[in-house]
């Protein structure tokens, strides 16, 4: 007789069998017929300038994460709102706690600075500006 996890283990391998036939079938149907303008790098019908290889800044990144962590916490406050009346006080006082944590967040997030798209330019000191005592010349 088989186990719990053996049936666990079954649906596993029939599920990676089934994708693999679903992948064999997808290559072996489908038309190859590549050329240089299906090869090129897509930029909304423009045509691709330099490489595509670019270094990203990453406050793109830092953006979109901060934007799908309270987009996820936030989605958390529809399935309380909609049993409120049943919850009681307990509950309204647990989803004011979430909130504020919620907040607080945000505002660390907002006075780190790292909301902001456009960041001054840091300035980097030159050795000639630490060493204390020598006069600048003008050369």
């Amino acid at each position: 007789m088989i186990s719990e996890y053996g049936i666990v283990l079954l649906y596993f391998i029939l599920g990676a069998v089934f994708v693999g036939i679903a992948m064999v079938a997808a290559m072996l149907i489908r038309p190859s017929h590549p050329n240089p303008i299906k090869n090129s790098t897509y930029e909304c019908g423009e045509i691709p300038i330099g490489e595509p290889w670019i270094r990203f800044n990453v406050r793109f990144y830092v953006i979109a994460l901060v934007f799908l962590l309270f987009d996820v916490e936030v989605v958390f406050l529809l399935p309380w709102a909609l049993v409120f009346k049943q919850l009681g006080w307990f509950a309204f006082i647990e989803m004011i706690l979430f909130v504020v944590i919620l907040m607080a967040g945000f505002i660390y997030v907002w006075r780190k600075g790292d909301l902001d798209w456009e960041k001054p330019k840091p300035y980097i000191a030159k050795l000639e500006d630490l060493v204390v005592g020598k006069k600048k010349t003008n050369q």
